[in-house]
């Protein structure tokens, strides 16, 4: 992209910053951009890295899956089962669906020699998956029907297992390898014999959850300084799914390529699915890979090639295996993935914002012949408000990218000034409306592979961190709607890839339902939400708690009064201002019922909740007016140079605690010095400020790690009433803590 912006003279970088006011001036730059593009031989010889099938890094290449093979062997020989898991599956991504090891399909091979991995390893769900893929491919693979013969008998599945293994029986060859069977045979009989008396009792009482929506419509409404947004027709009660969608196009990040799946975004099994055709993409399923697009070659599927007479049951147990059930009815499913799936670069190399613009385009191509429907969606964009750097940035990716979907495409789909103009209006609309689809992420090892593990007494407790993640962005067609607030009644959340809506309180008939773009009132300050929001989306915020005073933002970076029996609110000269000037233009406008409490606290700031009348909000207005350091309650001034000083170096103090923690070398004067430092927190800074929540949280993350759990449930619960104002507890699992000490 550097390269090609390079390339650009100041004229007509100079044009693309002029015209952007109307549809025609975009229009116009990009045919002046397009031309000039087009005219540029080194512009050609980048399009042919991106889309020449002979110059692709991310087809499928057999000798390094043969190499990753080898080496997945050698790791297997010497016991080292996870590094002969990784190398298979390496192997696994860039084999040819067609080639061949010896006198077997490659891919076949593989699947069953990770089966024989994931099956040592303990993972026997895993190992039965891999060992029915196998089979799939090569139906006569008696090797494959060997090892689910014994996957099965190690679940206590009898009946499969015995299929199985007289199916392996039939089509081994070797006398050796008939023998083998007839050993695990024979032990499986006896395994049989033990188990026969006893029966598995079933709860019948599984716990279900009624997850209907309720029965509300929302409708589209215009509002001032927002525009279009979502309504309740009717009163909803708090927590109710008010809307369900799945997304219009989606696209997972780079960054996440290698841990979750490219269709669901779910984090990837140890038995991930490759695409057929290209390396890049990952499945957590065949599921997911078929519904991508990512369809397999039936004509390259052997045969079962038995020479001898079967019983029917046993002809059935072969076919029951080897089919692929469902196909026919996933493929009905938009196939995003199977354009870009044709030996090229571009969806690799492109970032994946530009990736999603064109599936988008397909999309709509495909299925109306035109970009019709993405028009029908009618998302709104920001154009004219971008730098003139991203402009150019866009008109070159839209140009790129519409040459590379020419050659993509089998449909005729013309190189000119209209469709560059669409798929930048295209990018905008992405950049503004696209939602990232969020999976929580743990950062303790052992959770993903052993949720029930317990603590050995000679390692302590480890402190699980968890953290949000973003794995993907989509396009939703309703979901764009939702409007923002710093204070949202309702709350997003995926299930694989479909959006999920519920409101978090009383929904009254008529009100917007709102959700949040960012940080919410308790985990930012005013001042820095508004910047985040105008940085990212355009607009100035004027949701209630960016335009009255609340106490979250008032108390969330505050001082403690320099009187100890005091609980007033010290704020900084910065808080202040943007405070202050909430304030005169709450007052202005009449409203008096601000500072509306976000807790049920019986007294904060001085303030009594249900005190917040004129007179109330006149106190603070003129306790506003002074410069910062003053207690709003009894009006001492704080000493705030050498409060901020004290307070970093506390801080500080902190940090270093936490970076023992996950360099895991905890020493007792480091934990001495952080808890010290809180206390010195809790004397300079409010009660409710932000940084002490945290660092509670830090403490008892250190607590934890050295096994001392019962402090560190004391400042989890400090933690908790600290951060009563509506933040997430930081970093540290309260309940893994309890388990731990159950343990």
């Amino acid at each position: 992209m550097e390269k090609l912006k390079s390339m650009v003279p100041d004229t007509l970088k100079a044009v693309v910053a002029a015209r952007s006011s109307s549809a025609d001036d975009i229009l116009s730059s990009s045919s002046s951009l397009l031309h000039f593009f087009l005219a540029l031989p080194d512009f050609h010889l980048m399009m042919r890295d991106l889309v020449d099938p002979e110059r692709c890094v991310c087809s499928k290449n057999k000798d390094a899956a043969l190499d990753a093979k080898q080496k997945g062997y050698h790791c297997f020989s010497s016991a080292d089962f996870s590094g002969a898991l990784t190398f298979y599956s390496q192997a696994l991504i860039v084999a040819p669906f067609d080639a061949r090891d010896k006198d077997k399909n490659l891919v076949s091979v593989l699947y069953l020699n990770r089966a024989v991995v994931l099956y040592k390893l303990g993972f026997i769900t895993e190992c039965l998956r891999d060992c029915n893929r196998a089979l799939q491919i090569s139906p006569g693979y008696a090797k494959a029907w060997y090892w689910r013969g014994k996957t099965n008998a190690s679940s206590e599945n009898y009946k499969d297992a015995t299929a199985d293994f007289h199916v392996a029986h039939l089509m081994e060859t070797s006398l050796g390898g008939k023998r083998q069977i007839e050993c695990e045979m024979k032990i499986l009989q006896v395994q049989f014999t033990r188990t026969s008396g006893s029966s598995t009792q079933h709860d019948e009482n599984t716990f279900r959850i009624s997850d209907d929506p309720l029965e509300v419509k929302v409708k589209s409404i215009v509002m001032p300084h927002k525009g279009r947004g979502m309504a309740s027709v009717g009163e909803i009660p708090p927590s109710y799914l008010v809307h369900n969608e799945e997304p219009y196009a989606a696209v997972i990040l780079k960054n996440c390529r290698d841990r979750y799946c490219h269709y669901c975004f779910n984090e990837l099994p140890l038995d991930v699915v490759p695409c057929s055709f290209c390396a890049i993409p990952r499945y957590c399923s065949e599921h997911c890979q078929l519904k991508a697009g990512g369809h397999r070659s039936r004509h390259n599927i052997e045969d079962v090639g038995l020479h001898v007479e079967v019983p029917t049951e046993i002809e059935n147990h072969i076919r029951e295996v080897t089919s692929e059930t469902g196909e026919e009815k996933i493929l009905e499913h938009f196939p995003e993935h199977r354009h870009e799936c044709q030996d090229a670069n571009w969806p690799a190399v492109l970032p994946h914002e530009v990736v999603l613009a064109g599936r988008m385009v397909v999309k709509s191509l495909v299925q109306r012949r035109d970009l019709a429907e993405i028009k029908a969606l009618d998302l709104s964009y920001r154009y004219t408000e971008l730098a003139v750097e991203v402009k150019l940035e866009l008109c070159i990716y839209a140009i790129v990218l519409l040459v590379c979907l020419q050659h993509s495409l089998s449909l005729d789909l013309p190189v000119n000034p209209y469709f560059v103009y669409q798929i930048i209006i295209i990018m905008c609309q992405i950049r503004l409306n696209s939602m990232a689809i969020i999976r929580m992420k743990s950062s303790d090892p052992n959770a993903p592979q052993d949720p029930n593990r317990k603590f050995s007494s000679d390692e302590g407790a480890s402190a699980t961190t968890i953290e949000q993640v973003s794995v993907g962005q989509a396009i939703y067609a309703v979901g764009s709607l939702f409007n923002h607030s710093c204070r949202p009644n309702i709350h997003a959340y995926f299930l694989a890839r479909t959006l999920y809506i519920r409101t978090t309180e009383l929904v009254e008939a008529g009100c917007s339902l709102e959700l949040s773009y960012g940080p919410q009132v308790g985990q930012q300050n005013c001042r820095d939400r508004l910047k985040f929001l105008e940085e990212k989306y355009y607009f100035q915020c004027q949701c209630r708690s960016c335009s009255v005073v609340n106490l979250s933002d008032l108390v969330l970076s505050a001082f403690h009064c320099v009187h100890p029996h005091c609980s007033g609110i010290v704020l900084d000269t910065f808080d202040i201002k943007s405070e202050y000037e909430k304030l005169k233009q709450s007052r202005h406008a009449g409203d008096f019922y601000s500072l509306e409490p976000y807790v049920q606290v019986e007294k904060l700031g001085g303030l009594y909740v249900g005190e917040m009348d004129h007179n109330a909000l006149a106190k603070i207005y003129s306790s506003l007016r002074a410069s910062g350091g003053y207690c709003l309650k009894c009006g001492s001034r704080c000493d705030l140079e050498s409060s901020r000083l004290l307070v970093s170096e506390a801080l500080g103090n902190i940090e270093r605690l936490q970076h023992g923690i996950v360099r895991k070398e905890l020493s007792s004067s480091l934990l001495s010095d952080a808890s010290e430092s809180l206390d010195q927190l809790r004397r300079m800074l409010h009660a409710y400020n932000k940084s002490i929540a945290e660092a509670e949280d830090s403490v008892a993350q250190a607590f934890c790690f050295i096994g001392e759990l019962q402090c560190a449930i004391e400042h989890c619960k400090s933690s908790i009433q600290e951060d009563v104002l509506g933040r997430e507890i930081y970093q540290f699992t309260y309940s893994h803590v309890c388990t731990s000490l159950n343990n």
